[in-house]
């Protein structure tokens, strides 16, 4: 069974950065597209960043809030995908996601395997 666990969420400053991290099992990470997702309290799921298949490094998608602030790699040796977020705002409060599937794209409806979130939070 596909399995994606999240890790590496914490309270922080705003300003400050953190590493998200996911560990992919189950599956033949490489052929899946990987993408990172968030939910703020009474808000709906947004994307945040999308991770090509087959890429180590490069992503075909960022959200325009976080674009310069937040990047996406992965390691596919390792099964691991990360989200690099640096220079924190309050505004970025919100569990993220890990997702991945076999077509990618830039929608959450089109992800059919996910972890169960890691919170972060930014205080001012």
């Amino acid at each position: 069974e596909v399995q994606l666990v999240e890790s590496g969420g914490a309270l922080v400053q705003a300003g400050g950065s953190l590493r998200l991290s996911c560990a992919g099992s189950g599956f033949t990470f490489r052929d899946f597209a990987m993408a990172w997702f968030r939910q703020a309290p009474g808000k709906q799921r947004e994307t945040v960043a999308v991770a090509v298949i087959g890429s180590s490094a490069d992503s075909e998608f960022y959200q325009a809030s976080v674009k310069g602030r937040f990047t996406i790699s992965r390691d596919n040796a390792n099964n691991m995908v990360y989200l690099q977020m640096n220079s924190l705002q309050p505004e970025d409060t919100a569990i993220y996601y890990c997702a991945a599937d076999e077509l990618g794209g830039s929608k959450a409806g089109t992800y059919n395997n996910w972890g169960q979130g890691t919170q972060v939070t930014v205080s001012s």
